[in-house]
């Protein structure tokens, strides 16, 4: 009688083991698939910033059918989403916002990194890298 209480104490250990396993692998997909998303929806955000600033004309503010002068405002630059500040490349009729989360991509070694593309009147493309 010992020896199968111990055996089945022993199995219900392993089984407890394999399920914490799973259920860490699970927990880890899913942060890194929301911090994707989120870093997009970020992006998203800055992008309609952009957009507004180039249909805007010059004596508002604006760029006047232009993307060239357009910043990321400061406050949206580095969010709880991303590891590192967003990084714009601007140019007269387009703007790449490169941002990268904080948390680990599919290969488990770098982090999740989104570049978007931002047209005047759509965002014409989102990369997830990672």
């Amino acid at each position: 009688m010992g020896q199968q209480q111990l055996l089945l104490i022993v199995l219900g250990v392993i089984i407890v083991g394999i399920a914490v396993v799973v259920g860490i692998n699970v927990f880890t997909a899913s942060a890194s698939q929301s911090n994707r998303d989120a870093v997009i929806a970020d992006l998203t955000n800055i992008a309609s910033m952009a957009q507004q600033f180039y249909r805007k004309p010059a004596a508002l503010g604006g760029g006047n059918n232009t993307f060239t002068g357009w910043t990321v405002p400061a406050s949206l630059s580095q969010t709880a989403n991303m590891g590192a500040a967003v990084v714009p490349t601007v140019a007269a009729q387009s703007v790449t916002l490169v941002g990268v989360g904080n948390e680990k991509g599919n290969d488990g070694a770098t982090a999740v990194k989104v570049t978007m593309v931002v047209g005047p009147s759509a965002i014409t493309s989102t990369t997830i890298n990672n």
